[in-house]
């Protein structure tokens, strides 16, 4: 199974090493999309389903803070589970981010394996990619 990502920051290179170490991370990843700030990224899901997204906090317009409580007025987005990604690690920062609805806080810099790891937490498949009920056999299925 492969998944569909968003990643919010406003520094395009940044958006690409991202990318590229969530690909070398080994994660299953069908489509990535991107965006430069929070009001972009909801443009973004308006035309695009995703399955994860990774933001930075610090953005103009409107910041990942901004974002995630937006994310979370929306019905069909506040289940969408949301990293952030930040230079600013302190407690009190990620304390803010995941009490406007983040599910995981990643320090920059990172590993490749930080970034799969987290990614797998919050999407809730175990350390292949794959969800648990996709290990079954068909005939064990009832339908």
């Amino acid at each position: 199974m492969s998944f569909n990502v968003l990643i919010v920051d406003d520094s395009s290179s940044m958006r690409a090493v991202i990318k590229k170490v969530i690909a070398i991370s080994g994660f299953k990843m069908n489509n990535c999309y991107e965006a430069g700030n929070g009001i972009e990224a909801l443009e973004r899901l308006k035309e695009n389903w995703v399955d994860a997204i990774i933001s930075d906090i610090n953005m103009p317009e409107m910041n990942g803070l901004e974002l995630l409580k937006e994310l979370q007025r929306d019905s069909l987005y506040k289940n969408i589970p949301v990293i952030v990604v930040s230079t600013e690690g302190s407690s009190e920062r990620m304390n803010d981010a995941l009490q406007a609805g983040a599910k995981g806080f990643i320090k920059k810099p990172f590993l490749p394996e930080d970034i799969r790891k987290v990614l797998y937490d919050v999407i809730g498949v175990g350390s292949d990619g794959e969800y648990q009920e996709d290990r079954r056999d068909a005939e064990e299925v009832d339908f």
